[in-house]
């Protein structure tokens, strides 16, 4: 019979780090995809001839006018992002399930109220990079008259609170929260019921 396995305690600290590195990691692979799904959503607004046929067309459209660089405008906005909101949130989910389970307090409940928190907490904070993320990766369709040619993310979250102060550095703020609320609850809740459900049937690894 084999010894018992030695539960291993993860500072909370950790948690948050783990979180926020992960999520940077596979920005580093996804920012292309990122860039071309913010193209296709502005694509034809304002009644203007759409530029891209289809996703394909956008990613060899944007490599012709801009090269390979151009698929990575506003990386560091995403990473950046990531930094803030994927830390936040995996970090809050974890800390505050593990606070309601040292309580007494543990199931579907908890596991809700704790991913609710994290979306509303995280989302909120992170707003600005993601709105700084859109227009950086939205900058090279744009009119040349009209490009922002942002350097970075702190030259673009600089001047969008010089330029546009509060307004402009929440734009999109009720329903970003709305959303990593649900996605959050969906998405974690969900993973943790999966793993417990795996557990209690002896599927431990």
């Amino acid at each position: 019979m084999g010894s018992e396995e030695k539960k291993v305690h993860v500072p909370n600290h950790a948690k948050f780090i783990i979180g926020g590195l992960s999520g940077m990691t596979a920005t580093l692979f996804v920012q292309p995809l990122d860039l071309i799904k913010n193209r296709m959503q502005l694509d034809g607004e304002g009644g203007e001839a759409r530029d891209y046929k289809n996703s394909v067309d956008a990613l060899r459209t944007v490599v012709k006018n801009e090269g390979i660089r151009g698929l990575y405008s506003g990386l560091s906005a995403n990473l950046f992002r990531q930094a803030t909101y994927t830390t936040l949130r995996l970090g809050i989910y974890q800390t505050t399930l593990e606070h309601f389970n040292s309580s007494g307090s543990s199931g579907l409940l908890p596991q809700v109220t704790s991913g609710l928190l994290a979306g509303f907490t995280a989302s909120i904070i992170a707003t600005p990079s993601d709105v700084a993320f859109v227009r950086m990766t939205a900058n090279g369709k744009l009119p040349v008259s009209e490009r922002r040619n942002y350097k970075n993310i702190l030259d673009a979250l600089k001047r969008i609170s010089v330029e546009e102060g509060r307004t402009g550095m929440f734009a999109g703020l009720r329903p970003t929260v709305i959303r990593a609320m649900f996605a959050n609850v969906t998405q974690l809740v969900s993973y943790t019921q999966s793993k417990e459900f795996l557990i209690r049937n002896g599927y431990t690894g």
